[in-house]
């Protein structure tokens, strides 16, 4: 029996989803431990600067779903937590300045950093970094008349890069602020006009999504089952170029006697468009492999997409560790 046919599956019907029906379902597996070592598997598939691509074969559901969780909201991450307004003539409102600066991704590596406790309020070398943003708008003399106001005003626009890192006790000697400093220098604050003025301090700590978003280690982390797509019968001329449309680009090809063939179902939507036309009704079987997670990770940049869900899995550990200790205490 080839491989591919002893691997759960959920079959796609035209308004519903249909068992395999010797697929007695996941949640009913004995747990063996020399099994599941066989079956389980970890394949990158692209990893492209800050995008990874993997998957995860041969797991439960809310272990893939734990994952995904635990890379959203319990891997840390440094952000801005306080800020502290010395001066803001602008026209945006403290709290809404507050919010933006507090979303700015930071540089820092959160590893390197402890949580901060509520008994120092000032912070420390270990569990803070202070930044200072100290701008003030003016008219340039040298232009007299442009509608460009990047021209005619300095410091109009205010953007991450003018964050000044301010090093506290030793930082100085163990970081440089290209280490800690904003990840990008183009993200804009504000906007500002002559006699505008911003004299602000920030303080920046270690957190997790769970308590804030800003803390989040990733732009997105999701996963999708892996489809799989079977032509049941030959498909050529017309039928095989309007078959090809009904599915996401690149997933089914044609040869050279106009023959439909599937490509690669890896990355089909699932969109069943194929049922909008009687033709092709009972031409394809569409099903997803239950076990095969398909992993997108795009991290911010602080750490990169491998190490947050190394990351992910050190925090899972370690709740399996709290609860097993938890049992044979009780």
């Amino acid at each position: 029996m080839p491989i591919s046919d002893e691997r759960p599956k959920l079959y796609m019907d035209e308004y519903k989803l249909k068992q395999d029906p010797h697929d007695y379902g996941l949640a009913d597996d004995p747990i063996d431990i020399e099994n599941f070592k066989k079956k389980f598997k970890i394949i990158i598939v692209r990893y492209e600067g800050n995008d990874l691509e993997f998957d995860i074969i041969g797991v439960h559901p809310g272990i893939a779903n734990a994952f995904r969780r635990l890379m959203l909201s319990e891997v840390p991450s440094m952000a801005i937590e306080r800020v502290y307004i010395h001066n803001n003539t602008s026209v945006i409102q403290d709290e809404v300045l507050a919010h933006r600066l507090g979303l700015i991704p930071l540089k820092a590596d959160p590893r390197l950093f402890e949580y901060r406790g509520d008994e120092n309020d000032q912070g420390t070398e270990q569990d803070t970094l202070d930044f200072e943003l100290k701008v003030k708008c003016s008219r340039r003399k040298d232009i007299k008349e442009s509608s460009n106001f990047d021209l005619i005003y300095k410091n109009h626009r205010i953007y991450s890069g003018q964050m000044k890192w301010l090093p506290k006790g030793k930082q100085a000697q163990i970081y440089s602020e290209s280490d800690v400093g904003p990840i990008h220098d183009d993200i804009l604050i504000t906007q500002m006009r002559p006699g505008h003025e911003l004299d602000l301090r920030l303080a920046a700590v270690k957190g997790i999504g769970k308590d804030h978003a800003k803390f989040s280690p990733v732009a997105t982390a999701f996963y999708r089952l892996l489809p799989e797509i079977k032509l049941k019968k030959e498909v050529v001329g017309k039928d095989a170029f309007l078959l090809q449309k009904c599915f996401s680009p690149g997933v089914i090809g044609l040869d050279d006697n106009d023959r439909a063939y599937v490509k690669s179902a890896r990355y089909d939507a699932c969109s069943r468009n194929v049922y909008r036309y009687p033709q092709l009704v009972d031409v394809v079987e569409m099903s997803r492999i239950r076990d095969h997670y398909i992993f997108t990770v795009e991290s911010l940049g602080a750490l990169k997409p491998d190490v947050i869900f190394i990351e992910a899995v050190k925090v899972l550990k370690k709740k399996c560790r709290k609860f097993l200790d938890e049992i044979e205490e009780a």
